[in-house]
């Protein structure tokens, strides 16, 4: 890999009332299901934060760890986006609960939910007071120390670059990637991020889902699949498409990032340049049916067009929408 992002070329537009108001550029890396490079956009082999992507990895590693969540749903939030809806919260809280521990060993920020409704339920109910279990990387939080005491490691210090957790993700990451990591940087969570190129973690997402039945890597992927809504909420892309579409695995990070992959088809990677989230997952999607050749099931396309073209809105009602240039 080289050192730097070189960044990409035009993705996406925004078009309102028949006119282009905004342009997005990215990266696309396409894979097939070895994990063999098929298609590229722009800057495919640089490394690059691909932020909360990450997550089905660090999954992976908390179960290389030792350990053993109460159920999948509980091993989903770990690898979870989540929006502080109940459902969310509930299953952090199992995480926490059956390692013996509790809110007070969470060390991501305090925060309120995402999800509005859910947002003015909790401050109804208990005030505007952020908590760390609101926050969305909770469900992470709550896997990696439940890892942590499972290993007998340091509960503490689980957020520093040199812990052993942290070590065996690195080592996980280099591992499904084929790649060594790029730079270490802190996330929004606080827990560490690693870089790798939009290449390395297309064929990372492959791996998981061409996996064997029953191994750790496919129970990752089964355990998201099985719970969309836990991946980032009622009405998020990722819970979306996964409903929507057979056997897609999707999660999407923060800066615009965007990973999807399908057994027997491949994977899409995707990196919007100026961070932009609204445009990942219709640039993913439209790589991974345009390029990667994955065909949508006649009852999924409305759903699926939703998610290519998403409406933009004026005076409420639509009046235009995101393109993806592919």
């Amino acid at each position: 890999m080289t050192a730097t992002y070189r960044g990409g070329e035009l993705v996406a537009e925004i078009v309102r009332s028949g006119f282009a108001e905004s342009l997005h550029r990215g990266s696309v890396a396409v894979t097939d299901p070895a994990g063999a490079l098929v298609a590229a956009i722009g800057d495919a082999d640089s490394p690059v934060f691909p932020r909360s992507s990450n997550k089905p990895m660090q999954a992976l590693a908390m179960l290389r760890a030792g350990w053993e969540p109460d159920s999948e749903a509980d091993l989903a939030i770990a690898a979870a986006s989540h929006r502080g809806e109940p459902v969310h919260l509930a299953r952090a809280r199992s995480v926490l609960a059956h390692a013996g521990l509790g809110e007070t060993h969470l060390q991501c920020p305090p925060d309120l939910p995402s999800d509005p409704t859910a947002r003015n339920t909790v401050i109804a109910a208990d005030g505007p007071e952020p908590r760390r279990v609101y926050m969305n990387c909770s469900g992470k939080h709550s896997g990696m120390l439940a890892a942590c005491a499972a290993a007998g490691w340091d509960l503490a210090t689980y957020r520093e670059p040199d812990h052993p957790l942290q070590e065996l993700i690195t080592a996980t990451v280099e591992e499904l990637t084929g790649e060594t990591v790029g730079a270490v940087g802190v996330d929004g969570c606080g827990a560490p991020v690693l870089a790798v190129s939009l290449r390395g973690i297309a064929t990372a997402f492959s791996r998981l889902v061409e996996a064997p039945e029953g191994s750790p890597e496919r129970r990752v992927a089964d355990a998201m699949r099985a719970n969309p809504i836990l991946i980032d909420g009622t009405h998020g892309p990722d819970h979306r498409a996964m409903s929507a579409i057979p056997g897609l695995l999707a999660k999407g990070g923060a800066e615009g990032f965007h990973v999807l992959a399908v057994p027997g088809v491949g994977a899409a990677a995707v990196k919007i340049d100026d961070g932009a989230g609204r445009a990942s997952m219709p640039v993913a999607l439209r790589a991974l049916t345009r390029i990667g050749g994955l065909a949508i099931p006649e009852a999924a396309k409305p759903e699926v067009e939703s998610l290519y073209w998403p409406e933009i809105l004026g005076g409420g009602k639509p009046v235009g929408r995101l393109r993806p240039l592919l």
